[in-house]
């Protein structure tokens, strides 16, 4: 029987038989399309969460779920959207172990609306305060005294320390911000830590206020109390002891604890984690900025970057039990503060770094 008279059906050529649903052909996945997706879905992400970073500080302020700020009215030509603003930053140690206020941390900050840049400069706990109208005692001793007058005086510490410090620096400041070592310790641990170098191994404890500080020597993340333990080190008691930090140590160290946390900010990590930080600040800082001026900062200053804030700190002599700032160290610092306030910081920065680019 020849092929053409056979009862089969003829066999065709890519179709398939009457009542039959094709087979689907399986496509092979490209991995490298599929990890341009993931990448793209993150990408997404993580631009959706940025731009709900301001909206959610806003919310929070603006709802009193951020409970801080004073209520009272800012003045167009004050805010800090068009206006450069100063603050001194007190970081105290208080804990709830201590209930003591000795400002341990003290920096005074410029911000510039314009540039979108600032300048920190931080002032040594043990600098020896000599000003007209004030008993010279120690830098970090004042805040506490202040406190304990405040009944007698009728003038809030805060104020007065506002007060002291603009004479001390040559310069108005607007706000004053108290900020606890519990906040710190809370707001590393909800940014999930920091990424530092620790440049010796550091070893104290102190059974009265359960200080018990124990770090190793090289880059490592440390959670909020080794935060704390890491920019706070000054001397040792172990056996064998660790050597010794000066303010000078210390102020460097808290410069690179705040970059780093800076750094963590960016990130999407740092986004998601923004109502923990909150959170941590809200329970544990005094500051006598106006609630509309926080949300006008927050809407200025919220995508500043770590290449934006320049870092300036006093250095001295330290001769027990005070470190003694040189006069010239002072006017830079004065000069630093005032550059920022007129936006030549910013300006000066990109031309150096102009220059040295240059071969």
């Amino acid at each position: 029987m020849s092929p053409s008279n056979t009862s089969l059906p003829p066999r065709s050529h890519g179709g398939t038989p009457k009542g039959k649903v094709p087979p689907k052909k399986k496509k092979k996945k490209s991995g490298f399309k599929t990890f341009l997706k993931f990448v793209l879905i993150l990408i997404i992400l993580a631009v959706l969460a940025v731009a709900g970073y301001a909206g959610y500080l806003y919310y929070k302020a603006d709802h009193g779920v951020l409970d801080t700020g004073v209520d009272a009215p800012v003045a167009p030509s004050q805010s800090a959207k068009v206006k450069p603003i100063t603050m001194l930053l007190l970081g105290t140690d208080y804990r709830p172990e201590t209930k003591t206020h000795l400002s341990d941390v003290i920096m005074i900050a410029a911000f510039n609306p314009d540039t979108k840049s600032a300048t920190l400069v931080s002032v040594p706990r043990d600098t020896k305060i000599e000003l007209k109208g004030y008993r010279e005692n120690k830098a970090n001793a004042y805040y506490p005294n202040f406190l304990a007058d405040e009944k007698q005086s009728g003038i809030k510490a805060t104020d007065e320390m506002k007060t002291m410090f603009s004479k001390y620096l040559d310069i108005d400041i607007d706000y004053v911000t108290v900020l606890n070592f519990q906040a710190f310790r809370d707001a590393v641990d909800a940014l999930g830590g920091v990424d530092v170098t620790v440049d010796k191994n550091m070893c104290y404890r102190d059974k009265a206020d359960g200080t018990d500080i124990n770090l190793k020597k090289g880059e490592q993340e440390l959670n909020g109390k080794q935060a704390l333990d890491f920019v706070r080190y000054r001397k040792s008691n172990c056996r064998p002891r660790t050597d010794a930090s000066d303010d000078f140590d210390r102020n460097r160290r808290q410069n690179e604890v705040l970059h780093s946390l800076i750094d963590k900010m960016q990130t999407f990590k740092g986004v998601t984690s923004l109502g923990g930080v909150l959170d941590a600040m809200n329970n544990n800082m005094e500051t006598d900025i106006e609630k509309d001026q926080l949300k006008n900062m927050i809407a200025t200053y919220w995508k500043i970057k770590k290449e934006d804030v320049k870092f300036m700190p006093i250095t001295g002599n330290w001769k027990s039990p005070y470190v003694y700032v040189d006069d010239d160290e002072l006017d830079k610092a004065k000069q630093a503060l005032k550059d920022e306030l007129a936006g030549k910081a910013a300006v000066e920065a990109g031309t150096s770094a102009d220059e040295s680019s240059n071969p």
